[in-house]
């Protein structure tokens, strides 16, 4: 079981913050350091000092660690059009050493569009699903060859498809809880398929829907990771869940239900029954950033249980 860190920088966070949490998640053995791509907090938080730019903070990341994977959950394809998004990650792929991974959504926060004047179209879906075409193929596009788009949303004509990621292939990740256009687009486009924020019996539900999509496709079901995202809790003892639970303006009881919370013991426990339905990686949603000690405890007591 894969275990990588995810954060809320949208809540409040100075990219000198996340470089702290990101060489922590290095030191620490996890796997990977992924962000959310927002640009208004959520919730009574105050969000202070402001939004942080999700692909501006991973190419600074890119030159400042040395092991972890690098990427979004997810980028938000209303932000950028998606041949500059095609040239930004290709670039921050090549400042890492080839450790990024691309997560790529919808977008659906409306509030932060209005915000900051940014364009939210009623159809989303059909231009997510063009952007991923135009994203991959130019990525794919032998140097020295062009590549031509002619879409409903987005028209690229004679495009000399440059730079170039470091990988070969940037695994692409596709998520949410829709139960016929999500599973089919990830069946196309992923390389993982997460599920945020999901019971297991909805998680179950939906990583068989995605492999009945893939098997469709004629595709191994295999192919794909499976992965979820759920917040996490850890503490040595329930006052010292209790307490990190409160501040993150949560209770402990509803961290157990829905996410992984409680003792070491308790959240090996309920990640081995994610495992069990076939989830193979685990990005645990980190809300309180100067909680080190927390990554520590994580680290010692839950993932060396895993490995």
């Amino acid at each position: 079981m894969d275990l990588r860190i995810f954060t809320e920088p949208q809540q409040g966070a100075t990219y000198d913050t996340l470089l702290t949490v990101a060489k922590a998640t290095e030191d620490l053995g996890f796997d990977a350091f992924f962000r959310s791509d927002h640009y208004l907090k959520m919730g009574s938080v105050d969000g202070l000092p402001g939004p942080t730019d999700a692909w501006i903070t991973l190419a600074g990341l890119a030159r400042e660690t040395e092991r972890i994977r690098l990427g979004t959950l997810m980028t938000a394809g209303t932000f950028r059009l998606p041949g500059v998004l095609a040239i930004q990650v290709a670039q921050v792929d090549q400042m890492s050493g080839g450790r990024v991974e691309l997560g790529l959504g919808a977008g659906w926060f409306e509030e932060e569009h209005k915000a900051y004047g940014i364009p939210f179209p009623k159809e989303k879906f059909g231009r997510l699903e063009e952007q991923l075409e135009i994203v991959t193929g130019l990525w794919a596009t032998e140097v020295g060859e062009n590549f031509d788009f002619h879409g409903t949303y987005y028209d690229l004509t004679r495009s000399p498809a440059l730079p170039k990621p470091a990988q070969r292939k940037v695994p692409v990740l596709i998520g949410g809880h829709g139960a016929t256009r999500t599973p089919r687009l990830a069946a196309r486009f992923a390389d993982e398929f997460n599920i945020p924020f999901a019971s297991l019996e909805d998680s179950e539900r939906q990583f068989g829907r995605v492999r009945a999509a893939a098997q469709e496709a004629g595709r191994d079901p295999d192919d794909l990771v499976y992965s979820n995202a759920l917040v996490v809790c850890v503490g040595k003892d329930d006052q010292e869940v209790a307490r990190r639970a409160a501040a993150i303006g949560r209770e402990a009881d509803e961290l157990k239900a829905n996410g992984l919370a409680g003792s070491p013991a308790e959240v090996v426990d309920k990640i081995g029954r994610y495992a069990g339905i076939g989830s193979g990686r685990i990005y645990l949603q980190l809300l309180d950033l100067d909680d080190l000690d927390h990554l520590e405890l994580i680290s010692s007591q839950v993932q060396a249980q895993l490995s």
